[in-house]
């Protein structure tokens, strides 16, 4: 299922798009306005997030309160914003759905979602403290060890994916950064 809806007319002038290859040697069709001749690029939108640890080793997540899955479980993530990089925005989804305090860490997961035009990236963080302020994106805002983990009722695949990347490396001692394509 893809998400992606064409587009119809130009952002500048308003005319009616044409999609046809441009004329300044691009290999992909573009939207191209035949009254202005500007060419609009579509590109994938990038969702930030953390897998925010206590020192004991649980993980925190969150109770979406919002479609789509909502009543399931995720890491705290969302859209990137402009003006914004991507640590920025990692931190800021996790204060505006859990409000939690953390300490950022190196990226640790990139998720390429093709199918739905998205690309997903997860940092590691230190909780500074176990006081959560959950925002009207979550229902419940809760600490998981890897054992308690609700498996069967995590939202996203990118989220599964990123938790046994992270709790086999947490086992092995060794973090790396990983790259994962998802279908």
């Amino acid at each position: 299922m893809s998400l992606h809806r064409p587009i119809r007319h130009c952002r500048d002038c308003g005319a009616a798009v044409v999609y046809r290859l441009p004329d300044d040697g691009d290999t992909r069709q573009r939207a191209v306005c035949p009254s202005c001749g500007c060419v609009h690029y579509e590109n994938p939108l990038n969702v930030v997030g953390t897998i925010p640890v206590l020192p004991d080793g649980r993980v925190l997540l969150c109770l979406r309160a919002i479609e789509p899955r909502r009543g399931k479980w995720t890491l705290p993530a969302g859209f990137m914003e402009l003006g914004e990089t991507t640590a920025q925005g990692a931190e800021r989804e996790t204060d505006e759905e859990a409000g939690a305090h953390i300490a950022l860490g190196p990226l640790f997961s990139v998720l390429n979602v093709p199918r739905v035009g998205q690309v997903h990236l997860f940092y590691q963080a230190q909780l500074l403290s176990e006081a959560l302020n959950p925002g009207y994106e979550t229902l419940e805002a809760r600490f998981f060890a890897e054992h308690e983990l609700p498996w069967d009722e995590l939202a996203f695949r990118t989220v599964k994916e990123t938790l046994v990347r992270f709790f086999a490396d947490r086992r092995s001692g060794q973090f790396g950064v990983h790259c994962v394509d998802i279908d």
